[in-house]
């Protein structure tokens, strides 16, 4: 039986929280598309593509990163950490590369192969890592490390955007030649942050911290196998959650450029602002998933999801200075979700397989991604968004329901797994 090290082992742990955001920046850039979308819609560009021929690569992207952190839980949760971290950041960097040789619209399938399919699988293996591994180091904080984690993800595009814009100006006839550059880029950066990862040692823990069994943030005392979660309503009611908040936020950020043209906006104000609300999706991954360390991560749920609710209803009616602040509350708590979810996870089924069990629960980001945008699409009265968010509006009302009703998991709820399933 392995012993508790005398010594301080939570030494050096701060700079693999540092690799990690360094590793997510790379991975979040992949939400810089619509720079590229719009250098490929151009006439004057070599592509030429329709609005919806424009979407396809980033659509695929979404559609394979969950089965990338399906994958890179489970090997992460038996292999480590940093194998799986330094195969994922390379696969999407090679992935983003292939994309940059495709030369125009006749050679639109390998910007598909390339930005859609190989990066978005290498994205969701990477992805997963560093918010498993940091719950491992920081047990004693892990609402404020997972949000530190993701929060990488979210500021990936604001700091990439710029960067590209500049690329795709110079490359103009062949907006896809930036990928070149910016895939050696990303390589680099997932290389040197994924390089230092590593599980704790064995017997590892935080001098005088003990979980807990009481308080606002309950903590399981033991490790569920994936397959034992899966058999708790506990895994499907905090996939919904994360669902539902995802559905809501990414129904505005969808539509976010034209939207806040209603409020009064011009085009260049309105990128603008898309742009700037790129921080709040950031900074709340960090903030919520601080705040729920505080208030407990079923409060925190209530309070992103009551708030999206009622920002979505009056955001129809809302003036140019009043839109944007509803809309940065919206964002903030968009990325919240990310930030507050990898510890609940931690929190209700232990952190031995944590990258499987969360990883599995991202299908939830697929599946909200999805009927987000397209429930404003169908629900838009041409430029009147007024029906559409408050559909949204209701349906994140209705769904704080969810984190009223949703308990940590006692150990006898769990049916045991088959021993073939570890």
């Amino acid at each position: 039986m392995a012993t508790v090290r005398t010594d301080d082992p939570t030494r050096g742990r701060w700079p693999l929280a540092g690799a990690a955001v360094l590793l997510q920046l790379a991975l979040g850039a992949v939400y810089s598309w619509s720079v590229f979308s719009k250098a490929l819609q151009a006439d004057d560009s070599a592509f030429d593509l329709s609005k919806s021929t424009a979407a396809l690569p980033f659509s695929f992207t979404i559609g394979m990163i969950f089965l990338g952190t399906y994958l890179g839980g489970r090997i992460q949760d038996r292999r480590g950490p940093r194998v799986v971290a330094l195969t994922g950041g390379v696969v999407y960097a090679l992935g983003i590369l292939l994309a940059g040789a495709a030369s125009d619209d006749s050679q639109l399938w390998l910007l598909i192969l390339g930005y859609g399919v190989v990066a978005g699988f290498g994205l969701g293996l990477a992805y997963i890592v560093p918010i498993a591994m940091l719950q491992k180091w920081f047990p004693d904080r892990r609402g404020l490390i997972t949000g530190i984690a993701v929060g990488g993800f979210g500021f990936g595009a604001v700091l990439t955007s710029p960067v590209a814009q500049r690329l795709v100006d110079h490359y103009s006839r062949v907006p896809t030649r930036s990928f070149i550059w910016l895939g050696l880029a990303y390589l680099a950066m997932a290389m040197i942050g994924a390089s230092q990862f590593r599980d704790p040692p064995a017997g590892y823990a935080v001098p005088g911290w003990e979980p807990k069994a009481t308080g606002r943030v309950v903590e399981t005392r033991r490790d569920y196998a994936q397959t034992e979660a899966l058999r708790t309503p506990q895994w499907y009611l905090l996939t919904a959650i994360l669902c539902l908040n995802v559905t809501a936020g990414i129904g505005l950020i969808s539509v976010i450029a034209s939207a806040s043209k209603t409020a009064g906006y011009g085009t260049g104000a309105a990128a603008t602002l898309t742009g700037v609300m790129g921080l709040f999706n950031g900074g709340g991954r960090i903030f919520w998933g601080w705040v729920s360390g505080l208030t407990g991560r079923m409060a925190a749920f209530l309070l992103m999801l009551g708030l999206q609710g009622v920002c979505l209803l009056i955001l129809p009616h809302a003036g140019a200075a009043v839109f944007a602040v509803l809309a940065a509350v919206i964002y903030l708590c968009y990325g919240g979700g990310f930030g507050t979810m990898p510890a609940t996870a931690g929190d209700f089924f232990g952190l031995r397989n944590a990258g499987a069990i969360y990883g599995l629960m991202i299908v939830a980001w697929s599946i909200g991604g999805v009927v987000g945008p397209q429930l404003v699409a169908r629900l838009a009265d041409g430029d009147s968004y007024t029906t559409a968010f408050t559909a949204i509006g209701v349906i994140a009302l209705a769904a704080m329901a969810l984190p009223l009703v949703t308990r940590a998991p006692h150990a006898a709820e769990a049916v045991p797994a088959p021993a073939a399933a570890e």
